[in-house]
């Protein structure tokens, strides 16, 4: 058993869990910044799939992966004005439009892929690889650390992008206050519905993200429901992560581990069943919130609709 893990074992785990953990992590920072405001974002897993299919039809057509990004952005922003206008200016309710956007892109991404591809499943050059000099050389951790393509060093730097828009901005003041105090922000004379507005915008940004990443980078081709739960894995990251986005990072690279695991396993030559590969993140999302459920924190307006005057 101790021949099994070797050096490329761990740097096969590593690997894994980046290329695993990174389209979690771009979703949950979104639901990151929309918590924080109030906004409990069901959908997450229905915007991530339309990015996912808008960033891999746009890559596949022009060959630039950049572009195919830059459209699974507008595509995770288009869903969210659903939730701006159904849940941030209408005050609908936030699970129940969550849900029905969810089903709704399920179905949307299903009937496109099926119309334009058929049966055939085109895939995608790899993304190369860019290695950060000296760093890059280090045993083991060096050539899957630091041997990624750009974006992953783009999704970590956001990291520290949102956590300091949070913390250091009046903006992402405003955006706290949009969640725990909406009345308070409200009478200190800021618009509470324009900085949920833009708040979910952000969301739909970094969940549509994610999910082009999971079709250009991670898997390099689209399939239908490809998502297959990650969306509600990064809404309990985020829930987890208690509006602080370091934590959140941490949290993506242990469900990324959880991940990479048993592929690692396989390429050591141990046979592990399928079921149990499927099975593993969501046994760690149990175990997860079994240990620190409870210490986790949610803004005391989330998921309730703001309607000026009423208390």
């Amino acid at each position: 058993m101790d021949s099994i893990f070797t050096a490329d074992f761990f740097a096969a785990v590593l690997s894994g869990a980046i290329l695993a953990g990174m389209p979690l992590l771009l979703a949950a920072l979104g639901e990151t910044i929309s918590e924080q405001a109030g906004l409990l974002d069901i959908g997450l897993e229905g915007t991530m799939l339309l990015g996912a299919y808008a960033g891999f039809v746009v890559t596949n057509w022009t060959g630039s992966y950049w572009v195919g990004f830059l459209a699974a952005i507008a595509a995770g922003i288009a869903v969210s004005l659903l939730m701006v206008v159904f849940c941030v200016r209408m005050g609908r309710d936030q699970i129940v439009v969550g849900i029905a956007i969810l089903l709704s892109m399920e179905g949307l991404t299903s009937l496109l892929h099926a119309a334009q591809f058929g049966q055939s499943y085109p895939r995608l050059d790899a993304v190369p690889a860019v290695p950060i000099p000296g760093l890059s050389e280090i045993p083991v951790v060096g050539p899957s650390l630091f041997t990624q393509p750009l974006i992953v060093y783009i999704g970590v730097a956001l990291v520290f992008v949102v956590a300091g828009l949070l913390s250091r901005t009046n903006l992402g003041l405003d955006i706290r206050a949009a969640g725990r105090t909406p009345v308070a922000l409200d009478n200190a004379g800021v618009d509470v519905m324009k900085i949920r507005t833009v708040a979910a915008l952000c969301t739909g940004a970094l969940a549509g993200l994610g999910g082009g990443y999971l079709a250009i980078v991670t898997a390099g081709i689209f399939v239908p429901f490809m998502t297959g739960g990650l969306g509600f894995i990064a809404i309990v990251i985020a829930m987890l992560g208690r509006g602080r986005p370091v934590w959140v990072l941490i949290g993506s690279l242990l469900f990324g581990v959880a991940l990479s695991v048993a592929t690692a396993l396989q390429l050591a030559g141990i046979n592990v069943p399928t079921d149990v590969v499927q099975m593993l993140p969501f046994v760690t999302v149990i175990v997860a919130l079994a240990l620190f459920a409870r210490q986790s924190y949610l803004p005391a307006a989330l998921a309730q609709p703001f309607v000026r005057g009423r208390r």
